[in-house]
C-alpha cells in the first residue's frame, strides 16, 4: 500500500472527527501516502493534520450557493490535480453523491463505500467497487474509523489520533492573562441552540470557578445572542470577529471548551482540551464527544439540558481549583 485518498468532503465537526483515520491508516501500512478530498471551506481542517500528505479541495459549497462560472472552473481545475496520482485505495467515508462523484473520478483501482442502507445519498452507490460491512453500532466517528479498516484490511484498536498542528502565524489574539472558558452558543440548526439564561446561569457559576468568559461567533446572529449572554454575565468578553484558524488558536489557548453541538467543540475535542457538548435536538451517543476525564456530552436530543447537569460534566473535565491553581477533587488524580 503506497498510496490511499480519503473522501469526507464536508462539515467542519465530521471532518475534525474522521482525522484519526489517516492515524490508523498509517499505522497500518508504515510509510503510505495518505491523501484527502474535502470542500474548500474545509481544507485548511484537514491541513492541520500532520499526516496528511495532499489535500485535494474544489468549492462545492460555493458552487452550489452563487453558480459561478470561476467557481466552477476551479471546480474543472481540481479534477486535474485529484486524478495527478493512482491510488491503491478511495475510500469515501461520506456517502453522498459529490464524495461519490470524487471517488470516481479519482484513479484508482479500489473505490470503497457504505452498503445503500447506510449512504446519506442511496445514488451514491455507483461510484463504488467494494463496501464497508455494515454500518458497526457504536458513534459516528468511531464507525467511520471502522469502515474505513475493514476496507482496508485492518483493526482499529486504539484511541483516535488526530495528529492536529494549528499553526501559529502572527494572527492570534494576545494569550489570556487567567484561565478562560470559550463559549460556542452558536449552532447551524435554531433547535439546537441553549437558552440564553442557561449560558448566562452556567457562566456566572464558571466565573466562580476562577475562569473568564469569552464568546465567540460568526454572524450577526450569533454577534447579537453573544452580547446577549455577555449582558447577563459581568466580565464576560465578546471576541471580534475571528478565522477559523484565529478561533483554532484561541482554543488552544484556553483552558475549557463548552458549547452546542457544532464544529469548534469538536475541534476543542480534537485539540485534547476539556470539552463539554450540550445536545439539544441532536444524538449525543451517536454525535457526540467522549474521553476519560476530558470530553463529556450531554443531553438525549429530546430535552433541554438543565444548567445543573452541564455544570457536572464540567466538573468531570476540569475539577475545581485550589488557591495555587491546582485541580481538588476525586477526578485530580485521575486526570
Amino acid at each position: 500500500m503506497k498510496r490511499v485518498l480519503i473522501v469526507k468532503v464536508t462539515s467542519l465537526g465530521d471532518i475534525v472527527e474522521a482525522l484519526p483515520v489517516v492515524a490508523d491508516v498509517q499505522r497500518a501500512f508504515p510509510g503510505v501516502k495518505v491523501d484527502w478530498a474535502s470542500d474548500e471551506s474545509f481544507a485548511d481542517i484537514v491541513r492541520w493534520n500532520a499526516g496528511v500528505d495532499r489535500v485535494l479541495c474544489a468549492p462545492l459549497r460555493r458552487f452550489k450557493k452563487a453558480r459561478r462560472w470561476s467557481d466552477f472552473k476551479a471546480i474543472w481545475a481540481s479534477i486535474s490535480e485529484l486524478r495527478a496520482e493512482r491510488y491503491d485505495a478511495i475510500v469515501d467515508i461520506h456517502g453522498v453523491y459529490k464524495s461519490a462523484i470524487i471517488a470516481f473520478l479519482a484513479r484508482g483501482r479500489r473505490r470503497f463505500g457504505y452498503l445503500a442502507q447506510d449512504l446519506g445519498e442511496r445514488g451514491a452507490a455507483f461510484a463504488y467497487n467494494g463496501r464497508f460491512g455494515p454500518r458497526p453500532k457504536c458513534d459516528a466517528w468511531l464507525g467511520m474509523r471502522i469502515s474505513t479498516g475493514e476496507a482496508l484490511g485492518y483493526k482499529v484498536d486504539t484511541p483516535p489520533d488526530f495528529q492536529m498542528r494549528i499553526p501559529r502565524d502572527g494572527t492570534a489574539l494576545p494569550a489570556p492573562d487567567a484561565p478562560t472558558a470559550l463559549i460556542f452558543h452558536a449552532t447551524s440548526k435554531e433547535e439546537k441552540k441553549w437558552p440564553v439564561e442557561h449560558w448566562g446561569e452556567l457562566c456566572h457559576a464558571l466565573i466562580a470557578r476562577g475562569l473568564r468568559i469569552e464568546l465567540p461567533w460568526g454572524s450577526d446572529a450569533e454577534h447579537a445572542t453573544a452580547r446577549e449572554i455577555a449582558a447577563l454575565v459581568p466580565g464576560a468578553t465578546v471576541l471580534p470577529r475571528l478565522t477559523v484558524s484565529q478561533v483554532a488558536q484561541r482554543i488552544e489557548d484556553s483552558a475549557l471548551v463548552v458549547g452546542t453541538d457544532t464544529g469548534f467543540v469538536h475541534l476543542g475535542h480534537a485539540l485534547l482540551k476539556p470539552t463539554v457538548m450540550i445536545f439539544v435536538a441532536t444524538d449525543a451517543e451517536h454525535l457526540g464527544v467522549r474521553a476519560p476525564n476530558r470530553s463529556i456530552s450531554v443531553g438525549d436530543g429530546h430535552h433541554v439540558p438543565p444548567v445543573a447537569v452541564a455544570l457536572d460534566a464540567v466538573d468531570r473535565v476540569y475539577p475545581a481549583r485550589d488557591g495555587g491553581g491546582a485541580a481538588k477533587g476525586p477526578l485530580a488524580t485521575a486526570a
